[in-house]
């Protein structure tokens, strides 16, 4: 319940009106006072600032200061929705709300707020996708401790299966509390008032998995508590083996590229290949038409060459 307060408080106040108040209000407010440090008061520079052109106006806008904080405030909800949303399901809805209002405020931000960014070519998202796929693997594992540890959904199930005489949950509560002898409270820690219901107590009860104070080790831990551990470390190993199971499904079943962008990738490489082939072809009739051209040549020179030197002999 706790855990849930504060991603409740998390979600709605910081995500949904503190960030996006910043997102309004800073950018406004340093538009605010470049105005006022740079405001003139005469007429000469007033005609002079209409003559500017829109890229000398939009150079008085806020520098880009890159998308590390959009990508850091992205990554910091996702950990704040995946690690603990056993504990407040109704987090990726205000995630969605916040999402659907930021995605509005970021795009005046960057068209009205802020210089233009230098475009720069990129295969992916970087190193941000390994924190995404860290922290989703990171929140199967603290999701199924938190089922299994802080819930009664275990204890509930070996209850039925182990020790409920008809599989039912009749006696759930009173299996779960053990026995306490009032006689064996330390020094100083009796209570003030034994008499404070109206009678004496005697043996008190107490959430618990430990021995009666009746039996040979009064107060141990005892079979059940282990019994219910061992259940529990088992929910957690198959929990995160399920899940990662069907993330691969999921995973295989719709891939990174559409099949219409595969399919033109795909023919993209078969015109290359086509293409690198013609050039080929066409590099090889052109050294055959050259090596044709210089044989015959070679022919011509020597049939001349033979002319030439009969004569030669005749005239000899």
């Amino acid at each position: 319940m706790e855990l849930c307060i504060q991603l409740s408080i998390t979600m709605l106040g910081k995500q949904l009106i503190q960030n996006n108040l910043f997102e309004i209000g800073v950018p406004k407010l340093k538009k605010l006072i470049r105005y006022i440090r740079s405001k003139h008061g005469t007429f000469q520079e007033e005609e002079r600032e209409k003559k500017l052109q829109r890229y000398e106006i939009d150079h008085f806008l806020e520098p880009f200061a890159g998308l590390t904080p959009e990508y850091m405030e992205m990554i910091i909800q996702f950990g704040f929705v995946t690690l603990f949303v056993a504990s407040f399901p109704l987090a990726p809805l205000f995630a969605l709300l916040n999402n659907i209002i930021e995605i509005r405020l970021d795009a005046k931000k960057f068209v009205a707020e802020l210089r233009r960014p230098v475009a720069a070519r990129a295969k992916d998202i970087g190193i941000w996708y390994n924190l995404l796929r860290g922290v989703a693997k990171v929140a199967v594992i603290i999701n199924a401790f938190v089922i299994s540890f802080t819930s009664d959904f275990i204890p509930r199930l070996v209850y039925q299966y182990m020790y409920s005489p008809d599989g039912s949950m009749y006696g759930f509560v009173n299996h779960t509390l053990s026995y306490f002898n009032v006689s064996h409270f330390q020094d100083g820690k009796v209570p003030r008032d034994p008499l404070h219901l109206g009678y004496p107590v005697e043996i008190c009860r107490y959430k618990d998995y430990r021995e009666p104070p009746w039996s040979a080790t009064p107060y141990e831990i005892s079979k059940e508590f282990w019994a219910v551990l061992a259940v529990r470390l088992a929910f957690v190993i198959v929990f995160q083996n399920v899940v990662m199971l069907m993330n691969d499904i999921v995973d295989w079943l719709i891939p990174d590229i559409p099949k219409d962008i595969s399919l033109q990738i795909h023919k993209e490489k078969i015109l290359m290949v086509e293409l690198f082939m013609k050039e080929e072809q066409g590099k090889i009739h052109m050294l055959d038409s050259m090596t044709s051209v210089g044989s015959k040549e070679n022919k011509t020179g020597s049939q001349m060459w033979g002319h030439a030197s009969s004569k030669k002999s005749h005239r000899a």
